[in-house]
């Protein structure tokens, strides 16, 4: 459960979700108002259980926030067509997909997250949180992700003593401007068009808010710096791809191709890197 619920985290020290113990906590805001989840595997089931007035939403939906509505049919048949690709499905067969089903708190983390490194990303996210910072209800001490309304509301300059520029901070304005929107979205393709429709978020950005949104197993994220290139050296055995490449070799697991970047992910796979005196710096696209 832990390795499914991970991406729903940014970093062990995320405010807004901690896994400890056996136990996944997670704050959020739903459509019948603030709630916590916690998720802990007992005896070869789920336990859910609720805090706050979403608590009943979060919990009716816990079996897909954990990943266990994810539909893997007619992927073990597409995995076996490539050695690697079939060795972690087997290595990592209980690894599932989650779907949260809400957009804005994968939108705020992925607008942060573009163009900067991980920790870049992570300390605007922080400081995004606990400068809106509202309790989540719960016995455990986390906080809420921001209101939509209370980060469009915001003036650009709010955000750049987090290190987040103007670009940035103002696609995120406009994104939680459009959050009422977006939530209402039927699946991952509308969801898709009607993010990239905000000025300033594009294929990657929409890719990483719907493969946990929607749990979209085949959301592959365009313009990452890094996936081509694991992709290429995992896939092809070489060092170094553009994003055309890694759609090729994707291209015979289509309806799975975000699973197979997932399970490459998962395992650690990652392309040689060269120039061992440079700083490694992580960059995402838009």
């Amino acid at each position: 459960m832990a390795a499914s619920v991970r991406p729903l985290t940014f970093s062990p020290y995320d405010p807004c979700a901690r896994i400890t113990a056996g136990e996944f906590w997670w704050a959020t805001r739903t459509p019948a108002g603030p709630a916590t989840l916690a998720l802990r595997p007992s005896g070869g089931e789920l336990l859910a259980e609720g805090y706050g007035p979403g608590a009943g939403w979060v919990v009716e939906r816990a079996d897909g926030i954990a990943g266990l509505r994810d539909d893997l049919t007619g992927f073990a048949e597409l995995a076996a067509a490539h050695p690697l690709v079939a060795e972690l499905a087997a290595r990592h067969s209980g690894l599932r997909m989650p779907a949260t089903g809400l957009l804005f708190p994968r939108v705020l983390r992925a607008v942060l997250e573009q163009k900067v490194t991980g920790t870049e990303a992570y300390r605007a996210y922080a400081a995004t949180v606990r400068h809106f910072a509202e309790p989540a209800p719960g016995p455990v001490r986390l906080l809420l992700p921001p209101e939509p309304a209370a980060v469009a509301a915001a003036p650009y300059w709010v955000f750049h003593p987090f290190g987040v520029e103007q670009r940035r901070a103002d696609t995120l304005r406009r994104a939680a401007a459009e959050a009422d929107r977006l939530e209402r979205c039927a699946d991952s393709a509308e969801a898709t068009r009607r993010l990239t429709a905000v000025p300033g978020i594009g294929p990657w950005t929409a890719a990483e808010v719907v493969r946990i949104a929607y749990g979209d197993p085949d959301a592959v994220s365009v313009g990452d710096y890094h996936v081509p290139n694991t992709v290429a050296w995992a896939l092809a055995g070489e060092p170094r791809g553009d994003d055309a490449r890694m759609l090729a070799l994707l291209e015979p697991f289509r309806g799975h191709r975000g699973r197979v970047c997932r399970l490459l992910e998962a395992d650690g796979v990652h392309a040689p890197r060269y120039g061992p005196r440079a700083p490694i710096r992580s960059f995402a696209g838009y």
